[in-house]
Formats: structure tokens, C-alpha cells, sequence
């Protein structure tokens, strides 16, 4: 899989969220949720008015450029955001987490601004250097849809279910086109051609005829998708306070986070979930314990590296999911005739 070079021009026009924040936490009049809110849509909009205008060749040939342009821009922010937060930075986002999403202030809502703010931003870099240079992305935009949806779709439901939804301002519908937008996007991601890859019938052929235990890598990692499903099951017990010894001992001595009223640890989401299980911002009671740190961390990266690795080996070597073309195309039209 070849990766992009990044969009230059996009990432000089996101880092102007550094001085936009700072010079918008200094306005007096932002200390009402609806003018946080109604300042948010504007600047928004003048940055897709000026993505459409510097990059009128790149939006043409695709309109993604433009959605990644402010979605690059936004990441900015929220690195911005989750800096402050750690207390790194100051004077430059007080005014959003104050009047805008307070809930942004918790362990989980640092850790996902930290998630948005790299990996994202480097995919939305890596994007939109692929549309400048006319190559394919379709690896890296579904990677990014996944990923985007699971982060959104956690926090939309803690923010609405866990003990922020009083706090809930006009800002937060601005997550609405944050939803819409991406759905939009899935379809042309997946409306992509995929990358040709170079296995022959033959290959195909013979790689499908091996069985699960003469493909070691394969065999691994069914294993591990079944271990996972047990554990996602038994997690899921956890949360819904099931009354077994087992589902006790595990609340309270290693992952305590699952009970902290904020609401997404119930949801899941593995950067944001272990980051904020031990973050500072979350009450002390509810951290792991430090004599449990080993167990955790291991259950919980392998849970994560787990898709990962399963999304590698499909791409590195996609014979065994081919489907094999005919031999002989003469013979097949005969038949099919």
C-alpha cells in the first residue's frame, strides 16, 4: 500500500487555528453558549468559502479535499483543546470548553481531541496530498471512516447518556453536518476503485485450497477474534452490573473506569478508554490500580492491535479472498450459453 505524501497547503492553512483560537478566547463576547456556537458555523463556513477558492482545481476533481480541508483544520483545534486541557498551553480554547462542550473537559473528551488532533489529522493530510497528486486513498479513507465513527459515535451517546447531558449547548449541534458529512464521504471512499493487486489465478487457486490449519496467520487470528468476542461479551456483562464473582472482582480491581458516570467507558473506545482510565481528570476511584496496570494495558493493546492486524494480512495478501477468474473465458461462455 503506498502512502501519500502530505497536502503542504492544507496543513499551513489548519495550523491558522492557532492564532483564530487565540484570538477568539479573548473576546468578551463569547461568554454566551449561542454566540460560541453561532461563531463556530461562521468560521467554518468562511474556511470552506476559502479551501473552494484557493483549491478550486483539487475540490473539482474531488470534493473531498474540502471536507478534509476543514476537518484538517478542526483536528488543529482539538490538539489545541487537549493540550490546554494537560495544561501545556493556555490562553487559547478556555472560552469553547467553557460555554461551548464542557464535556470536552473530561478524561475522555482530552483523549479523544489527542486521537483526532494526530491520527486523524495525518490521515486528513494524507487524503488530501493522494487528491492533489490524483492517486487513490481508499485504504486510508476507510481506515479514517472507522475509525471516525467509532469516535463519534462513543461520545455522542456519553455526552447524551452519562452525567454531562444537562451540560449539553447550541454547539452541539454542530455535530450534526459532523455526522452527516462523513456519511456523505463514506459513500465516494467506497465508491472507489480498489488497488489492483497482482495475484494471479493460480495463486488464488492455491491459496483457497489450503485449510485454517495450513495457514498458521489465519488460525491465529480466528483465535483471537473469538477470544475477543468473549471478552467484548464479558465487558458488556460488566457494564450492565452482572451480579457473578467474576464480573465483581474485575469492576473493582481492573477496570474500575467502567463504572464512572461519564458514560463512555460503558460505550468503549480503546486510545480514548485507556487513556482516560488513568487520566487525572478522572476521579481517583474510578483510576485503575496501579498493581493492575500490567493486566490492563495487555488486555486492552491487544484488544485494540488485534483489527489491526487483521486489516494488514487482508491487504498483504487478499489471494484467499479473490474470487478466481475463469481459465478458460471460451469454455465459461460455452456454458453459460
Amino acid at each position: 500500500m503506498d502512502i501519500p505524501p502530505l497536502a503542504g497547503k492544507i496543513a499551513a492553512l489548519s495550523l491558522s487555528a492557532l492564532p483564530v483560537s487565540y484570538a477568539l478566547n479573548h473576546v468578551s463576547a463569547l461568554s454566551h453558549p449561542l454566540w460560541v456556537a453561532l461563531m463556530s458555523a461562521l468560521i467554518l463556513g468562511l474556511l470552506f468559502v476559502a479551501v473552494y477558492s484557493l483549491s478550486h482545481g483539487e475540490v473539482s476533481y474531488d470534493p473531498l479535499y474540502a471536507v478534509f480541508a476543514v476537518f484538517a483544520f478542526t483536528s488543529v483545534v482539538d490538539l489545541i483543546i487537549a493540550l490546554q486541557e494537560d495544561s501545556y498551553v493556555v490562553g487559547f480554547m478556555e472560552f469553547y470548553t467553557k460555554e461551548g462542550e464542557p464535556y470536552l473537559r473530561t478524561a475522555h473528551g482530552v483523549f479523544i481531541c489527542y486521537w483526532d488532533g494526530t491520527v486523524h489529522y495525518l490521515l486528513y493530510l494524507a487524503m488530501a496530498g493522494a487528491i492533489c497528486r490524483r492517486k487513490r486513498y481508499r485504504n486510508f479513507g476507510l481506515y479514517w471512516l472507522g475509525s471516525f465513527a467509532m469516535s463519534i459515535l462513543v461520545f455522542l451517546t456519553g455526552n447524551i447518556l452519562g452525567k454531562y447531558s444537562s451540560e449539553i449547548r447550541p454547539a452541539f449541534f454542530l455535530t450534526i453536518p459532523y455526522l452527516l458529512v462523513p456519511c456523505w464521504a463514506g459513500m465516494k471512499v467506497f465508491s472507489q476503485p480498489r488497488a489492483l493487486t497482482r495475484c494471479t489465478a493460480n495463486m488464488v487457486q492455491e491459496e483457497q485450497r489450503k485449510g485454517l490449519l495450513q495457514r498458521p496467520a489465519d488460525l491465529a487470528l480466528v483465535i483471537y477474534l473469538i477470544l475477543a468476542g468473549f471478552f467484548t461479551l464479558f465487558r458488556g456483562l460488566v457494564v450492565l452490573d452482572c451480579p457473578t464473582d467474576a464480573c465483581f472482582v474485575y469492576i473493582y480491581q481492573y477496570e474500575p473506569y467502567l463504572r464512572d458516570p461519564v458514560a463512555y467507558p460503558k460505550v468503549q473506545a480503546q486510545f480514548s478508554h485507556m487513556g482516560a482510565s488513568m487520566h487525572l481528570r478522572t476521579p481517583f476511584t474510578y483510576r485503575v490500580p496501579e498493581d493492575t496496570w500490567g493486566c490492563f494495558f495487555v488486555c486492552n493493546l491487544l484488544y485494540a492491535l488485534g483489527p489491526h492486524l487483521l486489516a494488514y494480512r487482508c491487504l498483504q495478501w487478499p489471494a484467499f479472498f479473490h474470487q478466481p477468474p475463469p481459465s478458460d473465458p471460451l469454455a465459461l461462455h460455452k456454458k453459460q450459453h
